[in-house]
């Protein structure tokens, strides 16, 4: 075997076993046909279950019945998590019309909209998981790479005041999605049992037989509201317009939420601005970018295999020559960008196109029960387009001035106008899926979250601060779905009831949250921001925010690098 990927086909034997697993898969096909239909279980066998996430699936059981069933000798109660893949978020009518005649027939938790600009659906059955993929198929939908060691869903920010803008980045969002999914035709003989073609030798002409090392976020956005936190991003492109038109980007690499408490050498890292590409370079700058990283990323230890950390082993300025090496040229200087906050604008926007959009506040990005049949009822008359954000939230668009009176007045007669304008902190509020089906999950955080934020509101409240916003997430374990290390106020899972508390990130979502307090129940957190609330009340600058604060009074030591925020 000749080509590219020689080098690392002879290091397997140094590799961490799931590399064998992706060798030995045949692109990506494992046994997992026969998985499906082995009727004994409801479960796949175990390399299976590695070699669905690369499909958007992943193995689950309801954990709130797992001691119960262990007692009863009964296997644990299996289902799959299944994420497709909306590039840039957006969806026509009748496709969102289609995911929830989905949700209704293949699962039992209804949609939810992601951190990462798509849907995902709970509880769906190892029986029903070929039609459900049919399913979306017959809405012109896939599931290609919504997960595994690829590159995941690319997402788009927006910006509703230049309509012409959002609508290019959002057209090159969707090409570089193209571009960086797998091309075996593994996903196509599976699920739509089509009859295989003759497998090419070169079957992944950019991941080849190993894939990546670990999973690659790609994102675009458009100042100044930092909405993808573009910093949290393994490649980011942002947008710079002058006078209406679109220049290009400045690239940002090296972002990644997630860590291990128990590891030194495990910690989240905000991506740095290294220059500027043009609008038309970027899908092919994003391609060298993971191509640098599936040569040199981690195969070993899998908890160092993401692009941050392989950016921090070799050096920007080792990167900066690999990526010139390839491109063929270097980058151009990055231009001055700013941004002014990194949650949605919620309600009501007109664009320079003339068209509205209407963004729904969408609690956790829950779409169940009577959510779900007011929504449905929507789209029954709603007739423009859909975009879901990567705050959870979803957002009506493509709206004509004749359109506004009667679709306001479906919103109120739905109670979906509640949405519009809710509580300003919900707003600013972010909770991962946790309990009771994230095996990760050590504490909850998506049903937990309703309570703590009344609680919270509260204290605003008794310092006259309900106007304030501040970025607030909880996640139930340390991995940072949420993107929990940039918010101002943070708290991520350590067991039932604890939460580590992090303090200090900025409302733009430019800089690191810094470890506050460890181990801490709920009274402990909601002491420690009761004093720091009223500390700000008394001691803030006019318009000053709350993470910025912090920072300023040295209550929180300011993070300029990955390893001070722990």
């Amino acid at each position: 075997m000749k080509n590219k990927f020689e080098s690392l086909v002879n290091r397997l034997d140094e590799f961490n076993s799931n590399e064998l697993v992706k060798y030995e898969s045949n692109y990506l096909r494992g046994s997992i046909s026969d998985s499906l239909q082995d009727p004994v279980t409801g479960s796949v066998v175990f390399n299976d279950t590695l070699l669905l996430k690369f499909h958007g699936i992943y193995q689950q059981d309801d954990r709130d019945l797992r001691a119960d069933r262990q007692k009863r000798f009964l296997e644990p109660n299996y289902q799959f998590m299944v994420r497709i893949r909306i590039p840039g978020g957006l969806l026509s009518r009748e496709q969102w019309l289609g995911l929830d005649d989905i949700s209704r027939k293949y699962a039992e938790r209804g949609l939810r909209i992601t951190t990462r600009q798509t849907i995902q659906f709970h509880g769906v059955r190892k029986g029903k998981l070929r039609k459900f993929m049919q399913a979306l198929r017959d809405i012109g939908l896939d599931t290609i790479a919504a997960c595994g060691d690829d590159s995941r869903g690319v997402v788009c920010g927006g910006n509703p005041m230049i309509s012409s803008i959002s609508r290019s980045v959002q057209e090159l969002a969707q090409k570089t999605s193209q571009r960086l999914i797998p091309k075996t035709a593994a996903y196509q003989e599976i699920w739509y049992e089509e009859k295989p073609p003759v497998q090419p030798v070169n079957a992944e002409p950019v991941y080849g037989p190993l894939y990546l090392p670990r999973k690659f976020k790609v994102g675009f956005v458009i100042p100044p509201i930092n909405d993808i936190d573009v910093y949290g991003q393994d490649v980011g492109f942002i947008a710079i317009v002058e006078k209406g038109k679109l220049l290009g980007f400045n690239l940002c690499v090296g972002g990644g939420m997630g860590q291990i408490d128990t590891r030194e050498d495990s910690y989240p890292r905000l991506a740095q601005e290294i220059g500027f590409v043009q609008a038309d370079e970027a899908a092919e700058v994003a391609e060298i970018c993971m191509e640098i990283q599936r040569d040199f990323g981690d195969r070993q230890d899998r908890h160092r295999a993401r692009f941050k950390y392989t950016l921090d082993r070799l050096g920007i300025p080792w990167f900066l020559d690999e990526l010139q090496k390839r491109r063929g040229k270097p980058l151009a200087a990055a231009k001055p960008v700013a941004f002014t906050q990194n949650g949605d604008e919620l309600g009501w926007k007109c664009g320079d196109d003339g068209l509205w959009q209407c963004t729904l506040y969408i609690e956790s990005g829950r779409v169940n029960k009577a959510l779900r049949d007011q929504l449905a009822g929507l789209f029954q008359v709603f007739g423009g387009r859909v975009r879901l954000t990567t705050n959870q939230n979803l957002q009506l668009i493509d709206i004509h001035d004749y359109e506004l009176k009667q679709l306001k007045t479906r919103l109120a007669d739905l109670g979906l106008d509640v949405l519009i304008d809710p509580n300003r902190q919900a707003a600013n509020t972010l909770a991962c899926v946790a309990l009771p089906t994230c095996g990760l999950a050590m504490a909850e955080a998506e049903r937990y979250m309703p309570a703590f934020l009344q609680k919270f509101n509260q204290l605003k409240a008794n310092y006259e601060l309900s106007h304030l916003p501040i970025t607030l997430r909880i996640t139930g374990c340390p991995n940072g779905c949420a993107r929990p290390y940039i918010a101002e106020i943070a708290l991520t899972g350590r067991a039932h009831g604890l939460y580590n508390l992090y303090l200090g990130g900025s409302h733009t979502g430019n800089r690191l949250a810094k470890l506050y307090a460890k181990n801490v129940n709920e009274g402990k957190i909601l002491g420690i921001l009761n004093d720091l609330l009223q500390r700000y009340k008394s001691l803030a600058h006019t318009e000053e925010m709350f993470g910025d604060f912090l920072v300023r009074t040295t209550l929180i030591d300011e993070v300029t690098s990955a390893k001070e925020h722990a």
